[in-house]
């Protein structure tokens, strides 16, 4: 996995911190994690979107984050675990990796890049 997809996935997982943030959050440190957590999401995301595939980006953004949201939920917040919840999850991975796959990545410039 090269820095562009890494940068990817921990884009997704301040993704994850900010959603539940958004649920959660009650006091002003939390809701400051939960600002800073957007901030860096995005910033994440948009600096790998110019050497990635847009939509392909925005799919494992969102699939990763989404999948990680209700595993969260799942594991820290007491949601009831559901066979269909998890398969889901399992079919939604499934299809980002399977798109993280069939992108073909253009060489980049290492002097642009810098």
């Amino acid at each position: 996995m090269n820095k562009e997809w890494l940068k990817v996935v921990i884009a997704s997982f301040f993704e994850v911190i900010w959603v539940v943030g958004l649920k959660h959050a009650d006091s002003i440190l939390e809701w400051s994690f939960t600002i800073i957590g957007i901030i860096i999401s995005f910033y994440l995301m948009v600096m790998a979107g110019k050497y990635l595939p847009v939509g392909t980006v925005y799919a494992v953004f969102v699939g990763l984050g989404t999948a990680g949201t209700v595993l969260s939920e799942i594991l820290f917040f007491g949601e009831p675990l559901q066979f269909s919840k998890i398969a889901l999850i399992l079919l939604l991975i499934i299809g980002v990796v399977g798109l993280k796959l069939v992108t073909e990545e253009s060489p980049v410039d290492e002097e642009a890049e810098s």
